[in-house]
């Protein structure tokens, strides 16, 4: 079944709207401690550019077979024309990336020796887009809403992710009948009122309901005051190594283990959850078996170092050898109650 649904990604095409940056990474070695001050000299070696933010998240659903238009804001800067420049050949769609003069491109630059991270500089703004930026944005949605199959929010807390664009663009979604997925940030989660899904990582989640997480049975009790909080149909909460959480309004509840052997790099690993998980909602899987996919393929993701993209063959293969996995456990199970008994 799982193979039919990583089968349809390419016939679906989602909506990824929200805060566009451009990630730059500048590759080094280190051998001394400068003179100046007590940090690492870096003998930069190379530099490289790559879309982030919603960027990634729209990269990540094209790299995963599906068809991606992208709504999101840039400024006129040089950053903006590497941002474009990064995207060359991703097979994502741009005509929603709106510029506006009066904000810088957000640029997140992280300088990386002997592959570990030394050191992240942000250049960025933080305030609401303007209205007519806002307007712009809203117009470009109420043109291809109707060709899209589902509609990712992914919000950084740039500013592109505003109440009013929210309201706008959830009521096109509720009467086009599209599933409406949302990486969210901050601590109010009920601007996202009527989304399908939100993807909180632990903390965010209890921020939200000011409560703490203790223990499995607390993680639930706050996803349900999500549920209420904002009219979600679900709540897929992410715990790094302790895996996914899934709380549904239905009642159900499903723990989800990780499945990373070895982790290098959290970076992005959102990112692909949420794209993951909208395709497969995209293209008819149940909510768990969209959970599931996006937690194989977070486990894919943190396993390479970088802003990482998963392809549809690394899903497929990893579903499989989990599928294996399962059969023998379950035959060491059956061994074990028949031997049990003798």
């Amino acid at each position: 079944m799982m193979d039919a649904v990583v089968s349809a990604f390419p016939h679906k095409k989602i909506l990824v709207l929200g805060d566009v940056m451009l990630d730059e990474y500048v590759y080094g070695s280190v051998s001394r401690i400068s003179p100046e001050a007590p940090v690492p000299v870096v003998e930069v070696q190379q530099s490289s550019f790559m879309p982030g933010g919603a960027g990634n998240v729209a990269v990540n659903v094209a790299s995963l077979g599906g068809r991606v238009c992208l709504g999101g804001v840039m400024g006129t800067d040089e950053a903006a024309g590497r941002l474009k420049a990064a995207f060359g050949g991703m097979g994502v769609e741009l005509e929603g990336l709106k510029q506006d003069e009066d904000r810088p491109t957000t640029l997140k630059t992280r300088v990386v020796a002997h592959n570990q991270q030394v050191v992240r500089m942000d250049r960025e703004a933080k305030q609401p887009i303007s209205e007519r930026t806002m307007r712009e944005l809203y117009a470009y949605v109420l043109d291809v809403i109707s060709s899209v199959d589902a509609v990712l929010v992914s919000d950084y807390g740039k500013g592109v992710v505003t109440i009013d664009l929210l309201a706008h663009v959830f009521a096109l979604a509720k009467n086009q009948r599209k599933p409406v997925i949302v990486d969210p940030k901050g601590r109010d989660f009920s601007k996202y009122w009527g989304a399908t899904v939100i993807t909180p990582n632990r903390v965010e989640a209890a921020m939200a309901v000011q409560r703490e997480i203790i223990d499995e049975d607390s993680l639930v009790e706050i996803g349900r005051a999500l549920l209420d909080q904002g009219g979600f149909s679900a709540v897929l909460i992410t715990r790094g190594e302790e895996g996914m959480s899934l709380v549904e309004g239905n009642g159900e509840t499903t723990h989800i283990p990780a499945c990373a052997r070895e982790v290098y790099d959290v970076t992005g690993a959102g990112d692909t959850v949420v794209g993951t998980l909208a395709l497969c909602l995209a293209s008819g899987a149940s909510m768990v078996d969209s959970a599931r996919l996006a937690n194989l393929a977070a486990g894919i993701v943190v396993g390479k170092l970088g802003t990482a993209t998963v392809a549809p063959e690394e899903l497929q293969q990893a579903w499989a050898e989990q599928g294996r996995l399962r059969s023998i456990r379950h035959a060491i199970l059956d061994l074990s109650s028949k031997y049990g008994r003798l």
